[in-house]
């Protein structure tokens, strides 16, 4: 979860009967759709799993842990922490499970408990004392045949003791070891299982000045001399982004960056938890320094960083979280749904990154001073950009287009169509809403526009027009 609470950073009838048939029998209103689970997902759907089925999402985190797995001995295997029903329920909708294991328990270390080092990790992975190996084994032997072959090492090892969010109490050095070991019992016990390094706040090292933790463990991970002939002892990288639109690409992008340089060119990248959890939701206010958020920039958030990762080079993306459970009065709310099972409007927002950019084989970022454009290609050589503001500025943009209707949604999916007049199709851009603490956190509210590819984007400007150029 988000390790502080401030970080990162809508003529007449027969007029409108005729739109309507034009929407339902345009060959631009539908996706192409496929049996393949969505790429974006949830954190821990499993507490309402019709509503999660109903979401569409592809996959979902879910808390290992591992102290309530083993509570009091290595003798100890109680599953109830990750019921076999809820993955019964996932694989029943598609929706794939990915494990984050968290927490060494009390008897296991003799650190603290939940974020201290476990006993014997620096033995060899196939020696019963190494308790660690003896855990990570047994999970992936059990749940193999569940359905759960993906797993998370840790979370966020990162944050240092005595700051909020602290999780893991060693050194990078001994998360290395962590992994290493995770990495190697994990395919003893599920040769198919693939590993993903922990999400990282990405903010505490740049606050604190220093080199990025991913940077520092990379270095430490490639200067291994068994490290190649382990495929450096992961699969996958794992980002946390919040709040700030403008991060999102921006992280997304040196996270490859750093892989590259390390000449980890076939590691992948997920962002595991994204979001802007608001303050202004009359259903639940919250109250914190930063991030004065209402529901329409949670939900325009969502659509945005789904299409900047996806922009960066991101292979999956999950909402953080899907259901606000056990929150206390007036406690940071990031769900989808609120504690009442209400949906907020980022639930229909997610809902609509799920049907509209699941089937994206390439995304392209395009931005000017005053506006952000992301231009996602479909399977199916259909092309949807995916625009909004940056600044408190209202803006229009203008797409040509083919001599169709074009297909327009807002950033809940509700659809419309439009003739393209001279050629083209503007867009009007309400203004971002921005405040002297946060300056302009999220990009305003998001419109898009389908058509067959080929468009060209041009802001509309005091000077005329001006040709986006997408990376």
């Amino acid at each position: 979860m988000p390790c502080v609470s401030f970080r990162y950073a809508r003529t007449g009838m027969l007029a409108c009967l005729l739109l309507c048939l034009i929407v339902l029998l345009s060959p631009l209103s539908v996706r192409a759709q496929s049996d393949s689970p969505s790429i974006f997902g949830v954190v821990e759907g499993f507490w309402l799993p019709e509503q999660v089925c109903e979401l569409g999402a592809g996959w979902e985190r879910i808390i290992f842990d591992w102290a309530q797995h083993q509570p009091t001995g290595q003798d100890d295997w109680n599953t109830l922490n990750v019921d076999d029903r809820w993955l019964e329920s996932a694989r029943a909708c598609n929706r794939e499970v990915v494990a984050i294991f968290k927490h060494t328990p009390a008897w296991a270390t003799d650190g603290i408990p939940n974020a201290g080092l476990p006993r014997g990790l620096y033995l060899a992975v196939d020696d019963p004392n190494n308790l660690w190996a003896s855990f990570v084994r047994k999970a992936a032997e059990y749940y193999a045949p569940r359905g759960v072959r993906r797993f998370i090492i840790w979370n966020e090892p990162d944050i240092e003791r005595g700051t909020y969010g602290f999780v893991f109490d060693g050194s990078l050095d001994d998360y290395y070891q962590m992994l290493k070991v995770a990495y190697l019992a994990l395919r003893q016990g599920n040769p198919e299982a693939e590993i993903l390094l922990a999400g990282m706040t990405y903010w505490h090292d740049i606050n604190a000045g220093r080199r990025l933790y991913l940077d520092r463990l990379l270095e430490r991970i490639t200067a291994d001399p068994e490290a190649a002939a382990n495929d450096y002892y992961f699969d996958i990288a794992s980002l946390h982004i919040y709040f700030r639109t403008e991060t999102v690409y921006d992280i997304v992008r040196q996270t490859r960056q750093l892989l590259d340089q390390y000449g980890l060119t076939d590691k992948r990248i997920w962002v595991n938890e994204t979001n802007a959890a608001p303050t202004d939701d009359p259903l639940w206010p919250v109250v914190r320094p930063q991030y004065q958020l209402n529901l329409e920039q949670q939900a325009a958030f969502l659509v945005q960083s789904a299409a900047l990762s996806l922009a960066g080079g991101a292979e999956r993306v999950a909402a953080y979280k899907f259901y606000d459970w056990n929150l206390p009065p007036g406690g940071e709310a990031f769900g989808l749904l609120r504690a009442d099972g209400s949906r907020r409007p980022a639930y229909d927002a997610w809902a609509m990154v799920i049907d509209r950019f699941s089937d994206v084989i390439r995304a392209q970022l395009a931005q000017t001073e005053r506006v952000v454009v992301v231009r996602l290609q479909h399977q199916d050589g259909m092309e949807t950009f995916v625009t909004w503001t940056r600044r408190d500025v209202y803006t229009q943009i203008r797409i040509t287009a083919a001599g169709v209707p074009v297909v327009l949604h807002d950033q809940y999916g509700h659809e419309t169509s439009r003739n393209p007049e001279g050629g083209a199709v503007t867009l009007a851009l309400d203004a971002a809403r921005c405040n002297r603490v946060d300056g302009c956190a999220v990009g305003g509210t998001v419109r898009l526009l389908t058509q067959p590819g080929g468009g060209t984007v041009y802001e509309l400007t005091a000077n005329g027009l001006l040709e986006l150029q997408f990376q």
